[in-house]
Formats: structure tokens, sequence, C-alpha cells
């Protein structure tokens, strides 16, 4: 049972538009934070080479934990599952290696490379599951992060799991019931089930609830009633070539349905809206595999990795097992803000990955204490312990107070890691007018099995309350969130602060509540028993952060260039453009016409005809309405940019193959680029990589940004496409080494059969971009 006391901490807050690094309230007395001002990205880089599939969590001995797919850290050899770990989320020093290649588990068939973990704190035990492709999904647990670990075997069986496709990036999400389930599967599919009590099993019927060309990575997070479900599609880690993008879908449901910002279903056989993160053409590609972590002022950031251009890939590598793979991809471990911006997630208000200086995480709070180094600055009859998990915490025999001798003042996150003894009946976060006569109380309540939160102001007492599952674990450790902005309080519990909570309650303060006071941490129980009341941890309060409420503007354009465009008029052949291998596109009622053809343009084999024009000098924008009937698996047609047939952007409605064997395929709004691979012998290699935006339908509208990067040398090109050319969804960003100018093209390519209608051709100067 746990009782939690928050004092009304508030000074009225002030929304704006850009975000500074953490709100504008203060300690009223008290030591200065410690939080590094700024970071830049990757954040591991003082630490290793690379952190594929990043998860991280924050421990009960007040560290950040984070974890990865097995990867040459070092830049030479594999490291199984390595761990990091920091005090500020900033700074990480390795922390080891889940397993070894002498001590892994005895069922891992030889070759075993485990991939994406994901970290999970389950009835006072740290549990990290891990993929292992078609041999299932495996779970060890450990009673500290950094272990040692004990094998739990799998989660997932072998083979027949119930989902299509691969069985790998899979998290654990648990619902307010206390419900687990368990969201998993890659390159198409993602699945989820519900779990045993302990989450050491799949129980549940495994159900589909997302379709999408490469579509994996799903993580799950409750906010504001909804579930958000984050994944990742297209390519995650081809170097310079990944075009992994973050994208998310809501739902009311943790088994779905899922939709995006514009409706469009998970399930639905197309690309999707919904983007969180994409490349932004800052020297970041391929930025996905997102977890997420909330820092102490209450700010989100999304955790995920990028990987870097400018060395984009490692020599050869050998494995665990001997074997060697060369053009590993390097994919460090990145960190920026994530915003909520009308009920959608999206990192640093669309900005994308972060390059340089950013204002860093809120990591040290204002007034505070993990108890690590002793309960200097604390009054009361609370006593000093040690365990190995927490380090050192407060606890108590009796019912009564511990208080800071430090206070708050204004909009601030209060909280504290809690559980209770044998003889407890509650513990709590206390925030208290110096008087002691006006303070609010959240009681977690055993008795009524709810989070019941009572505001005492003036002799005056206001009650609100959420119930908590009936597995809720009172005996182990438990996160208590209390937030308060303006009169609104909202208070949260969570086992693991990766937005799961157990119980929510919102309520809004009445008027005269107090702006300041002193937090601490109160316990209620049978004094005669002799035994624990209560223990508490990680006790503090920092300034509440400030929330981000308009996106960064899209790009504007300008005036319509004639000279470079075409409304497709007359009849015939068209005129004003250059043939290349004979296109059989004609003119007919204002459109261009143009079958598909049984022929690419894929790395060496150059085989596809283009029609081609100049592009103006500067920035342009080139943007056609295509109408396409394709039905059959890599029927393509669309707008090209391009130097050569070794060197070219392009954005097409794609249709191809879904990867279920049932004959079904995907319409995709594919953004793809191909020129030489970086670091390849011969140099002149050439790789192709596909990215995907927003939805493809019978009709969709395709825009292309161009941007030449002067310092770097480089085409920057930009997505956008829409369904009814009015609303357009911008996405990411491809750069290409420029030799010589860009032309604009059309293509109608690969497999014959479809016939693509273009309405129009029209370039734009680039007011904004």
């Amino acid at each position: 049972m746990r009782q939690l006391v928050i004092g009304a901490l508030l000074l009225a807050s002030t929304v704006v538009a850009s975000p500074p690094a953490q709100a504008a309230a203060v300690p009223a007395t008290g030591p200065t934070s410690s939080t590094p001002a700024t970071y830049s990205n990757p954040v591991s880089g003082d630490a290793v080479q690379t952190f594929p599939d990043p998860a991280m969590i924050r421990g009960k001995d007040g560290l950040w934990y984070a974890y990865g797919t097995t990867n040459p850290i070092d830049g030479k050899n594999e490291h199984i599952l390595p761990m990091l770990k920091s005090p500020d989320m900033v700074h990480w020093t390795y922390a080891g290696d889940v397993y070894t290649g002498e001590n892994h588990p005895s069922w891992w068939p030889n070759g075993t490379r485990p991939w994406a973990p994901d970290i999970r704190y389950v009835n006072g035990t740290y549990h990290l599951t891990y993929s292992l492709s078609t041999s299932g999904v495996g779970l060890a647990t450990s009673p500290h992060p950094t272990g040692p670990w004990t094998d739990r075997g799998r989660i997932v069986p072998a083979g027949g799991s119930g989902c299509p496709t691969n069985n790998i990036d899979q998290a654990v999400y648990t619902d307010v019931n206390g419900d687990n389930y368990l969201y998993w599967g890659s390159y198409d599919t993602i699945c989820v089930a519900k779990m045993n009590a302990d989450a050491t099993e799949v129980t549940g019927e495994v159900k589909q609830i997302g379709r999408g060309r490469r579509m994996e990575g799903g993580f799950v997070v409750r906010r504001d009633d909804w579930y958000y479900l984050f994944y990742s599609d297209a390519g995650c880690c081809d170097g310079a070539f990944s075009g992994y993008t973050v994208k998310v879908g809501r739902s009311d449901n943790p088994l779905g349905p899922f939709t995006t910002p514009t409706g469009v279903d998970l399930m639905d056989l197309t690309s999707k809206d919904g983007i969180v993160l994409a490349a932004g053409g800052n020297g970041w590609v391929g930025p996905g595999h997102n977890a997420i972590q909330t820092d102490l002022s209450g700010q989100d950031w999304l955790v995920y990795h990028a990987i870097p251009s400018s060395a984009p890939e490692f020599g050869p590598v050998t494995t665990t097992w001997g074997t060697t793979i060369g053009n590993l991809a390097r994919r460090p471990l990145m960190i920026d803000r994530l915003d909520w911006i009308d009920g959608w997630p999206v990192v640093r208000a669309g900005a994308g990955p972060s390059t340089g200086e950013q204002p860093a995480p809120v990591t040290t709070w204002s007034v505070g204490s993990t108890f690590n180094s002793g309960t200097d600055g604390w009054k009361g009859p609370w006593k000093a312990a040690t365990d190995p998990d927490s380090l050192g915490y407060l606890t108590t025999k009796g019912s009564n107070r511990e208080l800071s001798d430090d206070t708050v003042q204004g909009d601030v996150r209060v909280e504290a890691d809690l559980r209770l003894g044998t003889g407890g009946e509650a513990a709590g976060l206390v925030v208290t007018r110096a008087n002691g006569a006006d303070d609010v109380t959240a009681w977690l309540d055993r008795e009524q099995g709810a989070l019941v939160v009572t505001a005492k102001v003036r002799g005056k007492t206001t009650t609100a309350s959420s119930p908590l599952p009936a597995s809720f674990d009172y005996g182990s450790w438990q996160n208590v969130a209390a937030e308060r902005r303006g009169n609104a309080l909202v208070v949260s519990v969570s086992a693991d602060r990766l937005g799961d909570p157990a119980a929510t309650v919102a309520m809004t303060l009445p008027d005269g509540a107090p702006t300041s006071g002193s937090i601490g941490v109160a316990a209620r129980g049978a004094e005669d028993s002799g035994g624990v009341v209560a223990d508490a941890d990680n006790v503090g309060a920092a300034p509440l952060y400030q929330p981000v409420t308009e996106r960064v503007p899209g790009p504007v354009l300008g005036e319509r260039l004639p000279a470079y465009s075409d409304e497709f008029d007359g009849t015939g052949t068209p005129t004003g453009w250059t043939r290349v291998r004979n296109p059989s596109a004609t003119l007919s009622n204002g459109s261009l016409v143009w079958p598909t053809q049984n022929a690419e343009l894929f790395q060496g084999t150059n085989t596809a005809s283009i029609l081609l024009r100049d592009a103006p000098a500067g920035d342009f924008a080139v943007e056609t309405k295509l109408t396409f009937d394709g039905t059959r698996g890599n029927q393509q047609a669309g707008l090209l940019l391009y130097e050569n047939d070794d060197r070219w952007l392009k954005l097409t409605h794609t249709v191809l193959p879904l990867n279920q064997g049932n004959g079904a395929v995907l319409h995709q709004t594919e953004f793809g680029k191909e020129g030489p691979r970086p670091g390849t012998t011969p140099p002149t290699a050439v790789a192709n990589g596909p990215m995907f935006g927003g939805p493809a339908a019978q009709t969709t509208w395709l825009r292309l940004l161009y941007h030449y990067d002067e310092e770097n040398g480089e085409h920057d090109v930009r997505m956008a496409s829409s369904t009814d050319g009015t609303h357009w969804i911008w996405g990411g960003s491809w750069s290409l080494p420029r030799t010589g100018p860009v032309r604009i093209g059309l293509i109608s390519m690969n497999t014959a059969g479809a016939t693509a209608t273009f309405d129009y051709l029209r370039t734009y100067e680039v007011t904004s971009r």
C-alpha cells in the first residue's frame, strides 16, 4: 500500500511554440542541478562505435542503462547484447555484455546473433527480451540492470508463432489493468499477443496489427487514453542507403486497430503517414528502431540509432561464431526530444535528427536525492538502508514523514520510487507548505484498490481516484510521478517509467493551493508489527518541461516556372523532352499516358526508358499528379532527378509484394536513390536504397524538393506526397554526392501490365525549405 502526498507546487506556465531546454520553474532554495547544459549526437560516441536497436531504462539506483543488438561495438569483434550505463543519458560507459561466446543459453542454434533487446521492470525484476529470428524470442531476467542474467528460455517459440514474418524486434507493454502484451514481427508485419501474468510467456491469440514494406520495431506507449504504436519501415542497416523512418499509429485498445493521423489503418496495404522521424539531409541516414525515455522534467525523448553518412560502414567483422561479415552498418545511439503536438508524437517538432549541440535532458533534480551517498539534507525518522539494486534508499517502520530541508516552487514534476514492507498500508511522495496545513495527497490505497488523490487547501478537501490493477505489486519498487502545471495536477504510477502507467489521476486543484513547499516521503502502517512499513528511493523534483505546441513549418513553394513545366496538352509524342531508350509515352486528353515496361534502373541493369528535361539552377520543387493502376509486384511510375543511369533519385507509386507468401501486394510511395557505395572497392560500385512516405492512392500527387548542398558537394532532395493535392505529407531526405547537374525525369517501369497517367509536371521556385 502506498500513500502519495504532493504539495501544490505552482506558478502559472506559458506554452510556447519553440522549446527551451526546461521550464522556468526553479528551486526556492537548494542545490544547483548538475544536468549537462547541452549534448551532441551520437551520445554513445565516447563509449562505443555502434549501438544498434537501442532500448533504455532508468534503474532503481538512479542511473540510466541502455541495451543494444549484437554488434562490433569496438569496430572489430562482436559483443552479444552489449550494455551501457550513464548518469545523465548523455555520457555513457560500457557496462558489459548480457552473454559471451562461452556463456550463453545452450538452446541457441549455432550462429545465433541475438537482436533488438527490450528492457522492462516486472514485479521487482529486470526482464530483457531479445530476438533470434527463426529461432524465436528469448528472455533473460536479473535483479540488477547489468545482470548477472538468468536464462528463462523462449517466450515466442521457433517457427509457427502465428506471426507470418520474422520473430524479431519484440517489445513488452503492460496495460492499466495489469495485462502484459508482446509486440513483435518484422519485414512487413507486426503482431501482438497477450502474455501471462509474470510476462514470461506468450499465451494469447496472435493478431496482426500492422502491414507495410519492411515494417518492424514495434514499441507501444499509452498517453491520454491512446495507445501509440511506434515502428520503423524501409531499410534499417544498409549504410548510406538505409531508408529507415520512424512512424506511428494509435488506437483506443492495445490490440488495435491502429490508425495514422490521416485515418489509414496500419493493416491497409499501402505505405503510411504518421512520420515521427526521418532523415533530414544533415549527415544522419536511416534513423529508426526506437524506444522512449522520460527525463526528470517529464520531457519525453526518442531513443534510436542512425547511420553517419560520413562513415556509414565497418570493414570486415568477425562474429562470435568465427564467421566474417562485411559492410556492416555503423549505427550509434542517438537521442532527440520527442514532442506531442495535436495528439501525435514528432521529433523536435518535425526538424528530424539533430546535429550539433542541443539542450540536454534534465537528469538531476533541483531538490532531491538517490540516497546513494547518504541522507544529508533530509529531516525525519526514516533510516538509511542499502541493497544491490537500488543501492542507498530510505526505510521506515512507522507512520510518519521524511522531508527535504530545501523547498521548490513553480510548475514542477515530483517523483519517487516506493515500495511497501510487511507492515505497510501506504507509502507516498510529499510536498507540503511550510506550516504543514495545506498539501495534496495521492494515496495508493490497497483497501480501495485505487490511486486516490486528495487536495487539502484552507481546510477544504477535494478527492479524485483511479483503480489499480488487481495484480499490482505493492512489494516491489513502483515509480510515482506528479506533474503540476497551473491548477492541473496529473499523478501516474509505473514500474519502469516507460509509458505504461498502471494508474493515472488528473484533477484540477482548488484556488489558493500553495506554490512552494518541501518534498519528501510519507508512510502509514501497523507500527506494532515490527516490520518495515515502507521504503523510498530516488525522491526529487525538477522544473516541469515546457511543451512544444507547433510543428516546424513545412517548405513553401514560390512561382511556377513554365520553362521547366509541362501541362501535357496536345496529342502524339511530348515535345521539350529528351527521350532515353525510346519511351512509349504519348499525349492523350491532356495527360501523358505511359504503360509500364519490363525494364528497370537497378544497379547494373539500366534498361528502362526515361523522359528527361533540364532543371532550373538553384533550389526548386518538381511535382506531378499521377494516376496509376498497378496490381503486380514491382510495377512503378513517377518522378526522377537524374545525373546518369547509376546516379539518380526517384519518387514513385510502386507496387511491391507483401512478404507473407499469399500473393498480396503493397502500394508504396517509394523514395529511392542509387549511387556509389562509400568505401567500397571499386569505389564506383553502385547501391540502391528505398525510403517510404505517406499513402499511395490510385491518384497520388508526388513532389521532390531539390537543394544543392555546396559545402558538402551533395544533392539534397526531400520527398512529399498527397492523396488530394492539398494536404501534403513531407517525408525524409536523401543526399547523393554531386558529379554534375540533375535533370528532371519521368519513369514508368519494372513490370509490364500497368499504365501511368501523368496529368502534369510542374516546377516551382522554393521560397522556404
